[in-house]
């Protein structure tokens, strides 16, 4: 995870790319693999990917619904 420092600015930290993940589950549930198709045109690795969704999750702003393997927007 790539915090912002004197080294790393914010739009290269992790933190700045929280709200373009937000901003399509907002619009409405979507699975893992459909959301990365979307993002990984703006520079997104996978482990860059996997990163922001553990932080989302532990933050409390994603969920996994249960059954239906999709990603929910919990605001």
């Amino acid at each position: 995870m790539r915090l912002p420092s004197k080294v790393t600015s914010y739009k290269d930290s992790t933190f700045a790319k929280f709200p373009l993940i937000l901003g399509y589950l907002k619009d409405g549930d979507m699975r893992p693999d459909d959301l990365f198709k979307k993002v990984k045109s703006k520079n997104f690795g996978v482990i860059d990917y996997m990163e922001i969704l553990d932080c989302l999750y532990m933050l409390g702003k994603i969920e996994m619904k249960p059954g239906k393997e999709v990603l929910h927007y919990v605001g």
